[in-house]
């Protein structure tokens, strides 16, 4: 594998599990623990988290060397905040259901420790390419163990995967 390929799966794959947010640096657990509930809401908040953090995560690289010091957290409210609009606006359009069960928690990926945490520690001093991969990575961690934390959950509670039972009886 070549230099530029290595660090390139180095940036994606570092998010999966030696830095995954929720299991190696405890970012997240608010919502990780409120959605969890099944399998579908699980998916539902990873992949709103990973589309936010790669859209924000590529933004703020860009604009990393015009945004002045002294506001770049209004900045990166401001930013984020747009990508969650667009993932609100999304789901309420194709799935009201989902819209539902995520609740307040699907706003409040605004002001998710991730997102922030990867913005002013990655995105901000990176360029654009490992940023996304960063984001991306980051979401792929965060999403996987969501989903494993909301299998069992679902499964423990109500005995069911994806909405269909898997018990007898």
């Amino acid at each position: 594998m070549n230099e530029s390929k290595h660090s390139a799966w180095k940036e994606f794959s570092k998010g999966i599990l030696r830095e995954n947010p929720v299991l190696r640096l405890v970012l997240g657990t608010c919502s990780t623990l409120a959605i969890t509930t099944s399998a579908q809401n699980a998916i539902g908040m990873g992949l709103a988290t990973t589309f936010v953090l790669v859209g924000s995560n590529a933004v703020i690289s860009l604009l990393r060397k015009v945004i002045p010091d002294k506001v770049r957290i209004p900045c990166y409210i401001t930013l984020i905040a747009g990508f969650v609009t667009v993932v609100q606006m999304l789901i309420e359009a194709y799935s009201p259901a989902l819209r539902d069960a995520l609740g307040v928690y699907l706003p409040l990926i605004v002001v998710n420790c991730i997102i922030f945490g990867r913005a002013e520690m990655f995105a901000s001093k990176n360029k654009v390419l490992p940023s996304i991969l960063d984001g991306l990575g980051m979401g792929v961690g965060f999403t996987a163990t969501l989903l494993a934390m909301g299998i069992v959950r679902e499964l423990l509670g109500s005995g069911t995967l994806f909405g269909f039972p898997v018990t007898a009886g």
